[in-house]
């Protein structure tokens, strides 16, 4: 099944499965819901996943996505009214989940947050960087993206396969797109939000070998603002830490008891981090 509005989808993984919790997977600057598939296999016997898809040359402001966002999520609950609804959000798609939670907080019963953008607009060359992206030629707004690759990621501890799909997808963005997201990130301040408002348990995934992002003082600075989050350090991890074959999401989540329906068996899932 595929909810769309205005170019915005929420993607099946696999068939409905209307019996379990809905976990809404909001991703990265790529945009395209692709990079959670090797976190799949342990999530989806415990949740009803859909990723959100946002078009490449989207130039879409933040009102515009949670507004958006929000239609597609109550669309999703109509069918099955009573359950839980699990809100992730990587990096970009933190600070979208942040601003849904406080502004719909009836649309979240959970929050999970892996590290969130919430600090770029007080990092000065990310906003130039918005400057910059959106004037490059394709073939040097495409080799951009490779040399980010390092920064977004630990190299040694995520396969190639999965480099090679988190390249194509920030590829696949265009520029002008690209740098109007750095731009919206530039713009976002937490302290502007009613944060207040989010009552429900909060879960922050903090990587300690991000290169991209300070992800660990960040994950300080919200549990400031968000008095019954979680924080789960991530020591070894780079930015893009749900590519990465030591972490698995599931096997976190039951780890904190962070979900009550999930089986102890995602403790022993393969490859799990001990």
């Amino acid at each position: 099944m595929v909810s769309t509005i205005k170019g915005l989808r929420l993607l099946s993984v696999e068939a409905s499965q209307e019996n379990l919790p809905l976990f809404v997977f909001l991703p990265g600057m790529d945009g395209t819901g692709k990079l959670l598939q090797p976190q799949l296999a342990g999530l989806k016997s415990s949740f009803d996943i859909r990723c959100l898809s946002i078009p490449s040359n989207d130039l879409t402001g933040w009102e515009g996505l949670v507004a958006q966002l929000a239609h597609l999520i109550r669309r999703e609950r109509q069918s099955s009214p009573l359950r839980s609804i699990f809100l992730c959000g990587e990096s970009f798609g933190g600070c979208l989940a942040l601003k849904l939670a406080a502004l719909f907080p009836c649309l979240c019963d959970r929050l999970i947050l892996v590290n969130p953008a919430t600090s770029v607009s007080r990092r000065p060359w990310m906003g130039w960087g918005a400057s910059v992206t959106q004037w490059l030629p394709d073939s040097l707004y495409r080799l951009s993206a490779l040399s980010l690759l390092p920064l977004l990621i630990a190299p040694h501890r995520v396969p190639l396969i999965s480099q090679r799909a988190m390249l194509e997808a920030m590829q696949s963005v265009s520029a002008p797109s690209a740098a109007w997201r750095l731009a919206l990130l530039s713009q976002f301040l937490l302290e502007e939000l009613p944060l207040e408002r989010i009552e429900q348990p909060v879960l922050v995934l903090a990587s300690g070998a991000d290169r991209l992002l300070p992800s660990i003082a960040e994950a300080g600075r919200l549990a400031r603002y968000l008095p019954h989050s979680e924080t789960v350090l991530l020591p070894e991890s780079g930015h893009a830490c749900l590519l990465e074959e030591e972490v698995r999401l599931s096997r976190i989540l039951a780890s904190q008891s962070f979900c009550d329906h999930m089986s102890t068996d995602a403790l022993s899932l393969p490859g799990s981090p001990r």
